[in-house]
């Protein structure tokens, strides 16, 4: 399965992309392995996150539709944001994936969810730390956070998220929001 995803994502993605899929892969099997999660469904979602990334926004609407996913103001007004719940649809579709929980974790990788499961945290987390994404301090303490605590971990993912769109004066989905207040509030829990 793992090389069938991978020739159709030559296809379908840069080489760069490619790149950062893979790193996203290798950080959720690290993470699953810290948290005594099934490292396969880990790979498997990091492996399938960034199916439909290259999407054009008429397809990702068009899927949308057809998959009678609801769509909100900000998701119609930015389409690019359907990607990652299009990318299940992708993987459900293409690569007959049936498993919920890997299914949820792709859909929530961008976007986030309060209640999210720690495999839907792991991909959230890896597509933010993953080595290609720099060696920043801040990245690397926020790597050593993950594998100690998801929910603080998606917390700092979150702010570092918030703060790039706010600096790009770039639209932010009330879900950001909403994700970043529960893992904080399950941070304090754990």
């Amino acid at each position: 399965m793992r090389d069938r995803v991978i020739n159709w994502l030559q296809k379908n993605v840069s080489s760069h992309r490619l790149q950062h899929i893979l790193g996203v892969e290798s950080t959720c099997i690290t993470l699953a392995r810290c948290h005594q999660l099934d490292e396969q469904q880990a790979a498997q979602a990091g492996l399938m996150h960034d199916l439909a990334k290259f999407f054009s926004p008429q397809k990702l609407l068009t899927i949308a539709a057809e998959v009678h996913l609801p769509v909100d103001e900000v998701c119609l007004n930015y389409p690019h944001l359907l990607h990652a719940e299009i990318g299940a649809v992708v993987a459900q579709r293409k690569f007959q994936v049936t498993n919920p929980e890997i299914l949820t974790a792709i859909a929530n990788h961008t976007l986030g969810a309060p209640e999210m499961s720690k495999l839907s945290c792991v991909v959230f987390v890896a597509d933010v730390l993953e080595p290609n994404r720099g060696d920043s301090d801040r990245l690397a303490a926020m790597r050593l956070v993950a594998q100690e605590n998801l929910y603080k971990c998606v917390q700092q993912t979150s702010d570092y998220s918030l703060e790039y769109l706010l600096s790009k004066q770039k639209i932010i989905h009330p879900r950001t929001i909403l994700t970043r207040n529960w893992a904080s509030a399950q941070a304090k829990l754990s």
